[in-house]
């Protein structure tokens, strides 16, 4: 994966976790389109989801990490684009698993909700782990169709 781009983005909630993610990229070789937020200023979550949806849908890139306080909410405005799936994780164990089955394309995070080190751990795992496909493919072909 050394040398893909990933794209980053959070609301003013997620940005302490967005931006040790980013640098964690960074050092592992990976290009990272940052978009935003750039403080914890308050903004909207929806802004930021709408905007990963929008570079993963144009191609841009083909995968994303999102992170608001939950995560619920990035997560859900992300994805409204059928071109995203979008996975809030708590865990290795969910990284893991919704790249296997559900070949999930952006991953989130709840900075609130989860520990830096698991969502570290986690991030690793979802980059690293490959669609199984098989009877999984339909699956996820439906998802795209609303």
């Amino acid at each position: 994966m050394a040398g893909a781009t990933i794209a980053v983005a959070s609301d003013h909630a997620g940005f302490d976790l967005k931006e040790i993610l980013k640098r964690d990229l960074q050092e592992a070789g990976l290009e990272v389109l940052d978009l935003g937020t750039h403080s914890t200023a308050s903004v909207d979550y929806p802004d930021f989801g709408r905007a990963m949806a929008e570079t993963i849908a144009a191609g841009k890139v083909e995968k994303g990490v999102i992170v608001c306080g939950t995560g619920i909410g990035i997560s859900i405005a992300a994805n409204r684009n059928p071109k995203v799936r979008a996975a809030l994780v708590h865990d290795v164990t969910s990284a893991r698993l919704t790249r296997e089955h559900n070949d999930a394309n952006v991953i989130a995070f709840g900075q609130r909700m989860i520990g830096t080190e698991v969502a570290r751990e986690a991030l690793k795992v979802f980059l690293k782990t490959p669609f199984e496909g098989g009877r999984h493919d339909n699956r996820v072909a439906k998802l795209a169709k609303g």
